[in-house]
């Protein structure tokens, strides 16, 4: 029975994860960098413990550092949040033979999936639509060509073990492709390590549309809806909404359970993300992410399922309780806005000291945050502040609930990207729900 948890992360997520601890009576360690001393997930875990002076990200890579405190504070089972080790096969390997419970998927899956060209295969074999493309990475700039020749351009490189836009390139004609082939290969080593890259063809205005999928001990795997995350800028999300303006009921239908097929083929535990991308009423798998998501409140609040407290009963070996007919039931519309600590223009990091603070409330608004006036944004880490989750009836509740959260949403000392949401939100288009993954370089014009 796990009594202990570890949280291998920092800032909202972390104090998210110590918060469900908290409602079920777990004890929680909280680690830290020097730069992190004063962060409220670490004023809020039982325990803490230091894993770093460095004030940068290598502190929370460290799995010696992780394991040696969760060993100290009697910790026994480790989440790892999203980003620094949440889909690091290696590292959930050594949590189970240190004897820890690993709150999130088996290394297999985690190996399995994290690889976008194994996890393409996986899905083509279970009958999961994929985009025309290579089998597998292409191994030279010849091999790279014909691939492009057979299914045509525009093409996109991606890189088979990454994540985030790094090592992707879109190529429109043969004459830019080797040079985008290379530099593909050299961003993908440095980012991940691996330089393999794939190829397929490139849509050029479709949706971006995730479900969430989520999987138990017991043999029981279910879909909790979309999420539609189009709203973005460089691959890297700044709205998300449930459920997606774009889908019938019919057409979530078909994802879902095309995302459960996938999840069923690798024997898939605990939360995870299948992504697609839609276009004239065609989906195409995208990519798997093993881990719970930035975006997950979203799925929260028209679902009503706490998708933390899952994962820790789910890892404890309990059963999903998830009701049957949970898959299609969603209530209402919620929509997640990112608060970053960035420049709404220029989009460059504005990390500093946090002078006035004030969260929006009222009905309908949650504020998931790890930030207070006076807390400073360190420049060593992510730039999220907060995210602003907004619910509604429907999406045009949702869409004025969230104009006025964002009018009362106080954030000084820092720039955000607090009026670049109130933006979006009066942008004819965006209010229509006709828009695609290019919205932002077309709002930006």
């Amino acid at each position: 029975m796990i009594s202990k948890v570890l949280i291998a992360n920092r800032g909202e997520i972390a104090l998210r994860v110590i918060l469900a601890c908290k409602e079920m009576g777990l004890k929680t360690v909280a680690v830290h960098s020097l730069a992190d001393r004063d962060a409220l997930h670490v004023r809020y875990a039982d325990d803490d413990v230091c894993i770093g002076p460095a004030p940068s990200k290598q502190s929370y890579l460290s799995i010696s550092s992780i394991i040696a405190a969760a060993e100290i504070t009697g910790a026994d089972a480790i989440h790892p949040g999203y980003g620094f080790l949440a889909e690091n096969p290696h590292f959930a390997e050594i949590v189970g033979e240190c004897g820890l419970t690993f709150i999130g998927p088996s290394p297999e899956a985690i190996r399995l999936m994290g690889n976008k060209a194994q996890a393409r295969e996986q899905a083509k074999n279970a009958g999961v639509p994929i985009l025309p493309g290579s089998d597998g990475p292409v191994q030279s700039v010849e091999d790279a060509q014909e691939v492009a020749r057979t299914i045509g351009y525009p093409v996109i490189l991606k890189a088979s073990a990454g994540g985030g836009g790094r090592g992707m390139r879109i190529v429109g004609a043969e004459a830019d492709l080797e040079t985008a082939y290379m530099t593909a290969r050299n961003e993908a080593e440095r980012a991940f390590g691996v330089a393999d890259v794939y190829i397929e063809k490139y849509l050029e205005r479709p949706r971006h549309i995730e479900i969430q999928v989520f999987g138990d001990t017991h043999g029981r795997i279910v879909a909790l809806g979309e999420r539609d995350c189009s709203v973005q800028r460089r691959h890297q999300k700044l709205i998300e909404e449930s459920p997606s303006p774009a889908l019938t009921p019919e057409l979530r239908r078909e994802m879902s359970e095309a995302a459960v097929k996938l999840c069923r083929a690798v024997n898939y535990v605990n939360a995870g993300t299948i992504e697609f991308l839609f276009q004239d009423n065609r989906f195409y798998f995208m990519e798997m992410n093993t881990r719970i998501q930035v975006e997950h409140p979203v799925t929260e609040e028209v679902t009503g399922v706490d998708l933390v407290k899952e994962q820790l009963r789910v890892a404890d070996g309990k059963p999903l309780t998830v009701p049957e007919k949970s898959d299609f039931l969603l209530r209402g519309h919620a929509m997640e806005f990112r608060v970053n600590a960035e420049d709404p223009v220029t989009f460059a990091p504005s990390p500093g000291k946090i002078r006035e603070f004030h969260l929006p409330g009222g009905p309908g608004v949650r504020v998931d945050t790890a930030a207070y006036r006076d807390y400073v944004i360190p420049p060593h880490y992510d730039s999220l502040v907060a995210k602003l989750v907004i619910r509604g009836k429907d999406r045009m509740e949702t869409i004025a609930r969230a104009r006025r959260a964002l009018d009362s949403f106080v954030v000084e000392g820092i720039k955000t990207t607090i009026p670049l949401h109130r933006a979006i939100l009066d942008d004819p288009r965006f209010v229509s729900g006709d828009f695609s993954t290019r919205f932002m370089e077309q709002f930006r014009s």
